[in-house]
């Protein structure tokens, strides 16, 4: 049970960095030395913005020589490669005399992939694997999918009416939800290292995508416009801080993004759903009725049967006066590539 206690704990601050650290995963760490009631935490970590240091570092360095004889608590194998902008955690670890080291999940990593969990244990330390494997998963969504399928981990946010509407017929779509929901959507924008829309919600309600909620301003993701046009800019001509993609498929050329969050009108948001690049739904829904409004178009479906079994229910919650729903898409297991230079592969 303390595994699992100290496990969470370090789940909480790699959660500090998610959006911040591409390419490299974000990344907790916790450091306890031993003692009376389950033992005395003596250094926290986790990814620095930018990829490092990394979370294992971070602690270390907190720690001190109070990390001899400590275990400590990690979301992810410590990497086993040695960067140009930093050491092998691995070796840290081992320098450092822990005695044991509680590993969440093993990095996929073809540089690390189990290396660093061998190095550890040749070096005498005791390593458990396992505890809090389904989380740690989850919060590092982004650089598996990265790893995987070379693109970033979409995230598709809808608000909807009761009767299914995103906007007016006249495609304006401020506000649906209320201000609960709409906060809450600003806290997932920090967790995203960009944000997209489509170019109708460009002309109709020239959003500025920022992140509008107190000491978390600077974490507003990068823009960018999804455009058939070449380098389209909004209305009022700044085209500064905006990037342009021609069509879904082409996120994977978005440099440093592992995280990207889809808040586009109906046709952007079809676009996505038809080419299957939708890997998480957030579904706010409002308690109002519209009428006569926009909604999804056309996503492919030719049969009703395929639409079953796509979504997964994760989380459900009340904000203010609306609902929020959360659904993953169901996908076979995150596979693990053996190349030696695998793409998005931290650093």
């Amino acid at each position: 049970m303390d595994d699992s206690r100290w496990i969470d704990a370090a789940l909480a601050l790699a959660s500090r960095g998610r959006g911040r650290t591409a390419p490299n995963p974000n990344v907790g760490c916790i450091i306890v030395a031993p003692g009376s009631g389950g033992g005395k935490v003596v250094g926290r970590g986790w990814t620095q913005p930018g990829g490092r240091p990394h979370a294992e570092a971070m602690a270390l360095a907190q720690a001190g020589e109070k990390s001899r004889g400590a275990t400590v608590y990690v979301t992810l194998e410590p990497c086993a490669h040695v960067s140009p902008r930093g050491p092998a955690c691995a070796d840290l670890l081992i320098l450092s005399n822990v005695a044991r080291v509680v590993v969440a999940l093993e990095d996929p990593d073809a540089r690390t992939n189990g290396a660093g969990i061998a190095r550890l244990r040749d070096a005498g330390i005791i390593v458990d694997v396992g505890t809090g494997e389904t989380a740690a998963r989850a919060q590092i969504a982004g650089f598996l999918t990265r790893l995987s399928e070379q693109r970033p981990h979409v995230t598709l946010k809808l608000a909807l009416s009761l009767d299914g509407a995103m906007a007016l017929d006249s495609g304006a779509s401020k506000w649906i939800t209320g201000a609960a929901a709409r906060g809450h959507a600003h806290l997932e924008r920090a967790r995203h290292e960009a944000i997209l829309v489509g170019r109708a919600t460009i002309d109709a309600d020239s959003p500025t995508l920022d992140v509008r909620l107190e000491g978390l301003a600077e974490r507003s993701p990068r823009r960018v416009i999804l455009s058939r046009t070449p380098a389209f800019a909004p209305a009022d001509g700044d085209s500064a801080g905006w990037e342009n993609l021609g069509a879904p498929e082409a996120i994977g050329a978005l440099d440093a993004v592992d995280h990207l969050l889809v808040e586009g009108g109906p046709a952007t948001a079809a676009a996505f759903l038809a080419a299957d690049l939708v890997d998480r739904l957030l579904l706010y829904r409002a308690p109002i009725l519209v009428g006569g409004g926009r909604t999804l178009p056309d996503i492919g479906l030719t049969d009703l049967a395929d639409a079953h079994g796509r979504w997964a229910l994760t989380d459900a919650r009340t904000l203010g006066s609306d609902r929020l729903e959360v659904y993953e898409r169901v996908r076979g297991r995150v596979r693990t590539r053996t190349a030696a230079a695998t793409p998005g592969a931290r650093g």
